[in-house]
């Protein structure tokens, strides 16, 4: 008996250190980085990356001007161990928020409240490939033209100049929106003014969106590459860690030139493919359109390492809604919806699934792919109904979260 008791005493004291052991790994993460990135910290920020759009900024959704529920934004953070939070501030349209005083201000205080708990944490800014008239209310800082090189001149944007002299891509994006082409001067302008502008808030990350819409005439990426290295010169040094992270959607499967990579990792949308005879279903597929298994492009980084395929992102993507909802039909919608909205459609439980299957799908079948995981996005769901995808747990006060939490907690918590 006494041998019994003693086996059973060994073996609960080996359980208790193995999970103390597994908890101090998990703390101890290495995610250190300054001047460079190396592949495996890298990858540490990829594997906790989470999409939460606008978590920086004023809400513009909704009337009184505020982000409704932030506390529980935060909580989320802290409770998943979120480390990359994708797309947390940027402009579509509404460029004149950048002179109001409170769109910065707030992702200064936001990002100092994460950090207090978590000084690990980077977040993301986003320069898309879209620019509407009201960029003519903002006002150009000399900084601005001094880190591109150029003569200092008191002025406002001029969105006209921005736009291809031929009109491709020119009302893209409605009456008042069109693609920035990078090769026209006050387009590199604005990019860098956007780019500059969250880095002085602490952003360490930045999302170039389409980057072969603005391309659109430097099919070679010259332009983008004598961009970035101005970019790169200005920027680093006045972030916290004196380095920031550069992605982008690449359908060319990277922007690189001359083998060196303007990219630190690429990212892409899921793409799902919709299984026709099962409703809602959707499966990831290799060579499914032109989803990025398998071809993200090797490359040697800005960080002065070479990989055979660079370390991508892929997330739920939002563009939309087809004129046949509810319909599978094998392209860029799944089930007739953009990716997030068709996640934001299924059960609880069907979420659940889905997001244990995508992730370890990618573990499977490209090792170079990593799930950003559906925190917050905008949603369209037809009908003129739509509205914001909250992945924290509801509460009384903030009934409207999908409790995606939990689940985003359990898998990484499971790897």
């Amino acid at each position: 008996m006494r041998n019994y008791r003693y086996y059973i005493s060994k073996c609960i004291l080996i359980s208790i250190l193995c999970v103390i052991s597994v908890a101090n790994y998990a703390q101890h993460i290495d995610y250190h980085f300054n001047g460079n990135i190396s592949r495996p910290v890298l990858e540490n920020y990829l594997s906790r990356a989470v999409t939460m759009a606008e978590f920086l900024a004023v809400d513009p959704y909704c009337n009184d001007g505020t982000y409704p529920c932030k506390e529980r934004d935060l909580e989320q953070i802290r409770n998943i161990g979120a480390k990359f939070i994708g797309r947390a501030i940027y402009r579509w349209g509404k460029e004149e928020m950048l002179n109001n005083p409170d769109f910065l201000n707030q992702a200064k205080l936001l990002i100092n409240e994460v950090h207090e708990f978590d000084p690990d944490v980077i977040f993301q800014g986003c320069a898309f490939e879209a620019v509407y008239e009201s960029v003519n209310e903002v006002k150009i800082p000399e900084w601005t033209f001094k880190a591109l090189g150029l003569p200092v001149e008191d002025r406002h944007f001029a969105y006209s100049k921005m736009l291809d002299p031929d009109g491709k891509f020119v009302r893209h994006w409605g009456r008042m929106g069109s693609v920035p082409d990078i090769t026209q001067i006050e387009s590199q302008l604005w990019l860098m003014f956007l780019i500059g502008t969250y880095v002085d808030v602490g952003v360490e990350a930045i999302h170039l969106g389409q980057v072969s819409l603005m391309g659109m005439n430097d099919p070679d990426f010259k332009a983008w590459a004598a961009f970035m290295k101005k970019v790169r010169e200005y920027v680093n040094g006045r972030s916290r860690r004196n380095y920031v992270l550069f992605d982008a959607h690449v359908p060319m499967h990277g922007l690189i030139v001359d083998s060196k990579s303007l990219l630190d990792f690429n990212s892409f949308p899921l793409r799902i493919k919709a299984i026709a005879d099962t409703p809602m279903k959707g499966v990831l597929e290799m060579g499914f359109i032109d989803s990025l298994y398998g071809r993200s492009k090797g490359c040697i980084t800005p960080s002065g390492w070479t990989c055979e395929s660079l370390p991508y992102l892929v997330e739920f993507d939002n563009f939309g809604i087809s004129d046949h909802p509810g319909e599978a039909k094998g392209e860029y919608f799944i089930w007739g919806y953009d990716e997030i909205s068709w996640f934001y459609l299924l059960s609880e439980s069907d979420k659940r699934g889905w997001l244990f299957y995508a992730y370890n799908w990618l573990k499977e079948n490209d090792k170079n792919a990593f799930l950003q995981m559906p925190c917050t996005r905008v949603v369209t769901l037809g009908n003129g109904q739509g509205g914001i995808f909250r992945g924290f747990k509801p509460t009384d006060d903030c009934p409207m979260g999908m409790n995606v939490e939990d689940i985003i907690k359990d898998i990484w918590t499971d790897q």
